[in-house]
Formats: structure tokens, sequence, C-alpha cells
């Protein structure tokens, strides 16, 4: 079954990585980053990434350096470890997704991003789509969750089918992505929309007019579009996105 989309995702602008701006102590996927989302009204997308004893902790990178200074891989630490790493720029540490669902606490839609942890989207996944699907089990409030690796989506077909599902999803340039040529033509097709009981993609803002993100459209899936960074370019994206996921401004709420 594909579970649709709350109404709620389609009308609140969402925030990438949260609201943040690191020159006012608000780094992207912190608690203060989320409390301004959350002050705007806006709906709030953050990333999920594994630590060593199997939780979800809401950072975006496989590694530390940009975001704290610090060395290794986030799945090398534990949780209690990576929320005493300070994010550069701020008093924020790092913090876990029962953190910030707590925060969120079903006031706006938010929109997870599983990580591909080993970076090759193939299917040696289940640890982290756990921790996510443990952690909703126990929420309530609009949530729904989504990742390059079609895998993990399949995977919380499974674990998680009562939340929303979706890929994130582009034309997997070749500068961009250090995958096989085949492997990155097949994703760029969105071959396993159906497989995985996907029910929205939120794709690449230069990539909205192809044709396969056309024909989902055509066939009724809802899409979401990653990162818009203007008004001007919301106004594009919205042609064919039912909405955007947005940082740099303040868009306008369409409700």
């Amino acid at each position: 079954m594909n579970v649709l989309l709350p109404t709620e995702f389609l009308t609140h602008p969402i925030a990438h990585r949260a609201l943040h701006d690191a020159a006012d102590g608000r780094p992207e996927n912190s608690r203060a980053a989320v409390s301004a989302a959350l002050d705007h009204g806006y709906g709030i997308e953050i990333d999920v990434q594994l630590t060593s004893d199997g939780q979800a902790a809401v950072f975006h990178d496989d590694t530390l350096e940009r975001m704290t200074g610090r060395e290794g891989l986030v799945r090398e630490r534990s949780m209690q470890q990576l929320a005493s790493i300070a994010l550069r720029g701020s008093s924020e540490s790092i913090p876990d997704l029962a953190d910030v669902l707590g925060l969120v606490a079903g006031r706006v839609p938010l929109l997870i991003e599983i990580k591909d942890w080993d970076g090759t989207f193939g299917p040696d996944v289940g640890s982290l789509e756990g921790a996510v699907a443990r952690a909703l089990a126990r929420y309530d409030g609009p949530a729904a969750v989504m990742s390059f690796n079609p895998h993990c989506v399949a995977a919380m077909r499974t674990l998680a089918p009562g939340v929303p599902r979706g890929l994130v999803t582009c034309a997997f340039r070749e500068a961009e992505w250090p995958l096989p040529e085949a492997r990155r033509a097949e994703l760029a097709g969105i071959p396993d929309y159906e497989r995985a009981g996907a029910s929205f993609i939120s794709h690449d803002i230069r990539d909205l007019e192809s044709a396969r993100v056309l024909e989902l459209r055509q066939r009724g899936a809802s899409i979401l579009c990653w990162t818009v960074r203007s008004a001007e370019e919301e106004r594009r994206a919205r042609a064919i996105a039912a909405n955007v996921t947005f940082e740099g401004y303040l868009p306008v709420h369409a409700e």
C-alpha cells in the first residue's frame, strides 16, 4: 500500500535541514534550526545517520569534519559521544531523532531523509531504518521518510508500513555521484518507485522537467523538490512541484 503524504506536506514550505543560519548560531539539523522553523510555521526536513550503538543521529554528513571540526565517521561514535560534540559556531550539539521528534511534537510536518551509510545505494540496510521506525512508532504527528537509496525506502515499507515513503531523486550527474555509470543511469530513471511503495519523490530542482518526473506526477505521485534558494526559483519550481524544500530565504506559505 502506498501511504499518501498528509496535506500539510503540500501546504507548508519545508526548511532544508531545518531553518538553519550559521551566522545566527543555528547550524543545519540543530535544535535551534528546528525551533526557528517551528516559530515560522514551516515544515522541516532533517537527515539521519546511524551511530555505533544503533541510534539515529540528526546529521547530514557521514563524516564529522565539516560541521564540527572533529575527524572521523559518525557511525564510529555512539549517540552519547555525538551529543557531547559542539556544532561549529554555536552552542548547539548533535541531537538524536527522538530529541527532534519531541521538539516538533506534531506541530509541523517532518520529512526525514535516511542517509545511505556506505555510499553505494546497495541492499545492506536495516539498522538505521529500524532506529527510525522505532522512534516514529511513538510519534503522533505528520511525518514521512525518504532516501536516495531505494533499498532504504523498501525496508521502511516493512518496518513502518503506516509512514509515508518517498525517494530522493535527481539526474545523478557523474561529477556529483561517484557511482558506476550504469548504476547512475538506473537510479536517474527512478525504477524503484513502485517496489518501494512510494507515494512521493523529492527531486533536484535542476531536473524537474525530466520525462520520468512528469510521468510520475501524471500517475498521481506528489512531487517535492530540493533545494530552492530564492523566491524566483520557487516560482519556477512550483510549475511542476507541489511543494519546495528551501534554504537561504523565507518563502510565503502556500495555504
